[in-house]
């Protein structure tokens, strides 16, 4: 048996969710045993691959750099994918924008079922995923030669890196140039931030609804800036117009699992625990004491968030 990991970059580095990709294949090998191969598939993606290299248990990185790969588009990753999994057992890619784009597309190729955003391994052949917004965990076993599978990041911890002097895997080319007739890349606009990204960021601190407007978000800045935190927000927030879709954390946004979640204004709607239950720590600031957001929280403070926050950030 052996694992293909499909390796998550962006602007020329390795994005740290696929750690937790190659720990839940470290996980799957500790049933079957083989290797775990890396696939960086882009353009000009050799630092990215040296990173890849380093990241323990990984035995190989297949590289294949190319300009049809360039934007990771999903028509030529999935079959260039679907031509490679023939040599493999398992398939796991983040449970991301990118991964929920092509591993499916990969799966109806290969006619297999996909297992998707899996948070814990059992065996080589069967897995925990959440459903129900997370009320409760399935296990799900395939019986499919190949499991083509998402991995929600938040479920593992990453595995290490082995550093410059630990030595690192071997790097092959892939060959293979698959054509791509179906979808070409227009532009893309990217939202720009000094903050850290919300999705690998230690702290986070979200505004809901009762933050009251978007210009109201702005008593989170100085909070954030001092605990060197991203800023999310729920989805009625979003829903409001107060923020932009892509702080959004929840079932339908992003899922985090920082150090330390601060939820402001927050209900704590079943969809939104869904996103950030996961954290390590969680605190909420709400003045209705019997919001639900309460019951998974660590610490809550009962107060008016407009009193409260100025006087945290002072505290800071």
């Amino acid at each position: 048996m052996s694992i293909l990991v499909l390796a998550e970059h962006h602007d020329g580095a390795l994005a740290g969710a696929t750690a937790h990709v190659v720990a839940a294949a470290q996980q799957i090998q500790k049933s079957s045993g083989g290797d775990i191969d890396v696939l960086v598939a882009g353009e000009n993606v050799g630092a990215v691959a040296d990173a890849a290299a380093r990241l323990d248990g990984v035995s190989r990185v297949r590289v294949a750099d190319h300009a049809v790969y360039a934007h990771q588009l999903a028509e030529p990753l999935s079959a260039l994918l679907s031509e490679l999994a023939d040599d493999y057992t398992h398939l796991l890619a983040v449970a991301s924008t990118t991964g929920k784009n092509v591993l499916p597309r990969v799966a109806a190729l290969k006619d297999v079922s996909q297992l998707s955003e899996i948070i814990a391994v059992e065996s080589a052949d069967t897995f925990q995923r959440p459903i129900y917004a997370g009320n409760a965990i399935a296990t799900v076993q395939s019986a499919d030669p190949l499991k083509v599978i998402t991995v929600r990041s938040t479920g593992f911890d990453a595995c290490p890196d082995r550093g410059l002097e630990g030595g690192s895997a071997a790097i092959e080319s892939v060959d293979t140039v698959v054509e791509n007739r179906q979808s070409s890349f227009v532009k893309e606009e990217l939202a720009q931030s000094d903050r850290p990204e919300l999705g690998a960021a230690r702290v986070v601190i979200s505004g809901g609804r009762g933050m009251g407007s978007g210009d109201n978000f702005k008593l989170l800045d100085g909070i954030a800036d001092k605990l060197g935190a991203a800023i999310g927000a729920s989805r009625a927030a979003v829903d409001a117009g107060f923020v932009p879709n892509d702080m959004q954390v929840g079932q339908t946004g992003k899922i985090v699992a920082p150090e330390l979640y601060i939820a402001v204004g927050i209900s704590g709607a079943i969809q939104h625990l869904a996103g950030m239950k996961d954290s390590r720590v969680i605190a909420a600031i709400n003045k209705d004491e019997e919001a639900p957001i309460f019951q998974v929280a660590d610490y809550g403070l009962v107060a008016d968030l407009f009193e409260a926050l100025p006087e945290f950030e002072s505290k800071l």
